[in-house]
């Protein structure tokens, strides 16, 4: 079986990091049946079209990078017809090199929905389509535009089955009046070695608290994770907190924690290796998350991968992917009860098993998410004979 990703969001040369979870989904899929992805980008870079191929693990990548015009006024409209052009460019590479695929997924709506879409009234292909956008969340408020929910609407109602990665995700969606007969949930993936990674504090010999993000201040709520750790170290100094990521707040979060003289108690790492960030987990005693609003967070699958608990806001997805086995859940802004609930885990280490919750992660790895789509896939398939 052959299966086509489109994706709004992936990896490339410009930032290693962006649509990381498609890809992961495209590796998890490549398990059970040939998987080809097609990545269009707008690129200032380039006066021409640039088309890249390369394989990363079992998946084969097709990049076409395509200039527009600088100018405000010929931005958006060189966008669109430069997006359309390098379409029809990747999908003759695809055609060539790949052959017609059996199943197309289009991740992040809208435009990849609409090539999806196109290809199905074209060349009888049926399509999924898997959303991981919280833009359609109340808290977020950015799925604006009439073309555009226009556009969704028939989109999600052509498809053959649409994954959200997220139970409010899902709901978000439908109160949009995205509506499919197939509405289903899918995970995220975690890396093989987050599930292989020894427990261990190493050398340290306080109580260890992690964060992992993409520094976003607006949903990630960093500041108030800081303002929290200001009233747990005037209780007591026998913990400590490490920040791993970077991004667009990351240097407004360094000098907050200054200006709050935390320098004893939290230290930022910057960006990390996913096996740096592996090693952070495993050497950490809970995970720390205060989002105001998510769907998924891959991290906090990292986290129970590796056995550390979590504590969490009670945001999107994140009660489907933590109980009282695993972690601690409060509300959104309530920095009182995240400084509380810091502190009891310090005191109440040993309620949580690294091994049980090891066992609550089993449905991220590769295989398991793999095999659901590629049972997905194969239904899309025996439906249209």
């Amino acid at each position: 079986m052959k299966v086509l990703y489109l994706s709004a969001w992936y990896p490339h040369r410009y930032d290693a990091m962006s649509g990381l979870f498609v890809r992961k989904h495209a590796e998890a899929a490549s398990h059970f049946c040939d998987v080809c992805v097609l990545y269009l980008m707008a690129d200032e870079h380039v006066n021409q079209f640039d088309i890249v191929e390369q394989s990363t693990n079992s998946v084969r990548e097709i990049y076409v990078y395509y200039p527009f015009a600088k100018t405000p006024v010929l931005r958006q409209l060189t966008k669109a017809v430069g997006y359309v052009r390098a379409f029809w460019r990747g999908f003759a590479v695809v055609r060539q090199k790949f052959g017609l695929p059996d199943v197309v997924q289009a991740n992040v709506l809208t435009r990849s929905g609409v090539l999806a879409h196109w290809l199905k009234r074209k060349f009888g292909i049926p399509y999924i389509i898997v959303e991981h956008w919280s833009r359609y969340l109340p808290q977020n408020f950015n799925y604006k535009g009439c073309a555009r929910k226009i556009m969704t609407r028939r989109c999600v109602a052509d498809a053959g089955c649409v994954l959200a990665v997220s139970g409010k995700l899902r709901e978000a969606m439908q109160g949009y009046g995205l509506v499919n007969s197939n509405f289903q949930l899918i995970d995220n993936v975690v890396d093989d070695f987050f599930f292989s990674a020894e427990k261990s504090k190493g050398t340290k010999h306080k109580f260890r608290f992690l964060h992992v993000s993409c520094f976003d201040e607006r949903p990630k709520n960093v500041k108030g994770i800081l303002r929290a750790v200001k009233n747990l170290s005037l209780q007591r100094t026998d913990f400590e907190l490490i920040l791993v990521g970077v991004g667009q707040d990351w240097q407004s979060a360094v000098d907050y924690a200054k200006e709050l003289e935390l320098g004893d108690f939290v230290r930022f790492t910057g960006e990390l290796t996913p096996t740096e960030v592996c090693r952070y987990f495993a050497e950490s005693d809970a995970f720390v998350m205060f989002s105001n609003y998510e769907n998924a967070p891959v991290v906090i699958s990292e986290s129970l991968a590796t056995g550390t608990p979590v504590i969490s806001t009670n945001v999107g997805g994140i009660p489907d992917m933590v109980n009282e086995q695993c972690g601690i859940l409060i509300n959104p802004g309530d920095e009182s009860a995240l400084c509380e609930k810091m502190s009891w885990m310090i005191d109440n280490e040993v309620v949580f098993d690294a091994a049980e919750i090891r066992k609550t992660a089993q449905r991220y790895t590769y295989d398991a998410v793999g095999k659901r789509l590629y049972d997905i896939y194969q239904n899309l398939c025996q439906a249209k004979q």
